[in-house]
């Protein structure tokens, strides 16, 4: 059933302006740059790294966060059109992570007040998978909030994604979650029946629909005082399972109210469906404290050594605040009770220093989710990779292959990345965190330390010097040697073989940050001057471009469908705002840089007219054209390339 309308226009009352979800208070973290020992074992600093108040960041709602190879990925509530994502080595780095739209949709019945994201990793019709689950609907109205689903490509939770499905786009649904229990996938979701807001459960075909001839089960409803707070609601279940034993923990009472809280209920009997398979806790499990008002729609996730468990909320700063954009994230451990019931405790006062999650610090040996690259010396031609020699795993040059020398390039804080090793999850750093010329370049597991982080500085032409943060110098070859097994070293600027190529490897999707849409040559053409577009993720071979080095650090960037073809400036004019087509390789305008920017967004740079793939009049819209502008460093001019596999 819809909600009444006098409920709906009464929800949106104070909500106008959340389209300005998206941005981030930029303060930036202090961070110490620690010493290292021989053996590469980070040593005590003064400053810790990591260690974070609550609230992480403002304009917060609807949190929800997966601890994944590496990263922490992040989602709230939009209320725009947009899927925002952030990702993050460690938890407080979310608070200046760089906002990616990750998907858009310009569809009329679902454009418009996205809330609560969710992604779980489900095996699916098509194997793992990420599956986004989010409410959207019309613009103008709350009416028609209903669920949706995305699927990704592959492993990453940053996408591409392609849209799947509504599950129950003709009814009024919002919050859903998975519960996977006796290898069976259900869907938990919220629903008005009369003045109450209920959870419900059904079970699914699909992790983008549902069993047609399921039930749908009311599992919880608002019966208790305070439960009814304002209005009568449970709303935003999640699933906690331990020890063979699962919990639902959800919220209650009515959002725009101080008295939003969690309450628990836990699974006793085999069958979910059926209302008597679960029992109600009487009292909240969290609520109101310390100065924090209305803690609720959480989620769970754990440390990155596994060893603790973390709850991850919005609270508000003052009782007056309610549904609004006031609603900030917080995060904090909780414990075990000896009765094997969660223990959430009280919300964390704001400005309490809270120690990162167990772990963070490593030593960690993980696959990192990313585009993979080639790091190929400018003078030999060579690419970085690692000696054979596994007690020194020095960084060595070597032939360029699909087999070894692939990196993943992992943004971690202000510009700087993590280059992780694609055959063996390790990590580049300076051994023994040194700053002196000629100190060996290894791979190592990661310990969050400065001397394993670096940045992409302009070289000659279209090349990039790689740069250690702690040092501040870059990487060079041992004796500029063209031979290969020659190390990788940290030389002053006055090297002459300093400049690298970052090679994107494979097919690869280019995805705006500003719409989370794929570059895509116009209805899969092959035509000279085809137009260069942007589109939904679709898996078509036209959406993806193979990198092709020419010289001097340039690309040519083939479509996979067309390789003969080149991204290039149409009729080759210098002009600002000139459109970008599909053609000949031989135009002038088919050489281009790539530069990867605070956050892992590249700007594709015109060798020709020296100006960058631009997004027009930053449309999140499926179709909208790119053409080319002058560089003002905006996210419509910065794209994230994607495997597409």
């Amino acid at each position: 059933m819809k909600k009444t309308k006098t409920t709906l226009a009464s929800l949106r009352a104070g909500l106008i302006g959340l389209a300005a979800a998206v941005a981030l208070t930029t303060g930036c973290a202090t961070t110490g740059q620690p010493e290292q020992a021989a053996d590469g074992a980070a040593a005590e600093s003064t400053v810790e790294r990591g260690v974070f108040t609550n609230p992480l960041f403002p304009n917060g709602a609807d949190p929800w966060l997966e601890y994944w190879d590496g990263n922490y990925y992040l989602t709230t509530t939009t209320w725009t059109s947009e899927l925002v994502m952030r990702k993050s080595p460690t938890l407080a780095g979310l608070a200046t992570a760089t906002p990616v739209n990750v998907w858009s949709d310009d569809h009329p019945d679902r454009n418009a007040n996205f809330w609560a994201f969710e992604f779980h990793r489900v095996d699916g019709p098509n194997g793992v998978r990420w599956y986004v689950m989010y409410t959207a609907g019309r613009d103008g109205t709350l009416d028609y909030q209903h669920l949706n689903v995305l699927e990704s490509v592959g492993d990453d939770p940053m996408g591409p994604y392609k849209y799947k499905a509504p599950i129950m786009p003709d009814v009024w649904n919002i919050d859903g979650t998975y519960l996977k229990h006796n290898d069976r996938l259900y869907l938990l979701y919220s629903q008005w029946q009369g003045d109450e807001q209920r959870n419900i459960i059904v079970e699914m075909d699909t992790p983008w629909s549902i069993k047609e001839d399921s039930p749908h089960t009311v599992v919880t409803k608002p019966e208790l005082d305070w439960e009814m707070s304002g209005r009568k609601v449970t709303e935003a279940a999640q699933i906690l399972q331990r020890d063979g034993r699962t919990f639902m923990i959800y919220s209650a009472s009515y959002c725009n109210t101080p008295d939003y809280k969690l309450g628990m209920m836990e699974l006793v009997g085999d069958d979910p469906l059926l209302a008597e398979s679960w029992k109600k806790f009487p009292e909240p499990v969290f609520e109101r404290g310390n100065g924090v008002y209305g803690p609720g729609h959480n989620g769970f996730f754990p440390s990155p050594d596994g060893t603790e468990d973390w709850l991850i909320y919005h609270g508000n700063s003052s009782v007056e605040h309610g549904c609004s954009a006031t609603r900030s994230l917080r995060a904090q451990r909780f414990t075990w009770n000896d009765d094997g019931t969660p223990d959430f405790g009280e919300p964390l006062a704001e400005g309490v220093e809270v120690d990162p999650p167990s772990g963070e610090d490593g030593p960690l040996v993980t696959r990192i989710q990313g585009q993979f690259f080639h790091l190929v010396n400018a003078s030999s031609g060579l690419c970085m990779d690692i000696a054979s020699n596994p007690e020194q795993s020095h960084a060595i040059q070597n032939e360029c292959r699909a087999t070894n020398g692939q990196w993943v390039i992992d943004p971690v804080s202000d510009g700087y990345f993590r280059l992780a090793n694609v055959h063996d999850s390790q990590f580049l750093e300076i051994a023994n965190c040194s700053s002196a010329n000629n100190a060996p370049a290894r791979q190592a597991a990661w310990r969050n330390n400065e001397c394993q982080e670096w940045s992409f500085e302009p070289g000659q032409d279209g090349h990039v010097e790689i740069v250690n943060r702690a040092s501040g110098k870059p990487l060079a070859i041992s004796g500029c040697s063209s031979a290969r097994n020659q190390r990788v070293l940290q030389q002053d600027g006055e090297s002459f073989c300093k400049d690298w190529t970052l090679q994107p490897v494979g097919d690869v999707a280019i995805m705006s940050e500003q719409s989370g849409r794929a570059v895509t040559v116009a209805d899969c053409s092959t035509e000279d001057g085809a137009n260069v577009r942007q589109d939904a993720w679709e898996y078509e071979a036209c959406q993806t471009w193979q990198f092709s080095a020419t010289d001097s650090g340039y690309f040519h960037l083939n479509p996979s469908h067309a390789t003969d073809k080149c991204l290039a400036v149409d009729s080759e004019s210098p002009v600002p705002g000139a459109n970008l087509v599909s053609t000949d390789c031989d135009n002038i305008t088919s050489q281009w840089s790539l530069d990867i920017r605070e956050g892992g967004g590249s700007v594709l740079t015109n060798r020709y007219t020296n100006q960058v793939m631009d997004l027009a009049h930053c449309g999140v819209a499926d179709k909208t054209n790119l053409a080319q502008g002058p560089d003002l460093d905006t996210r419509c001019q910065r794209f994230h390339l994607r495997s597409s596999n």
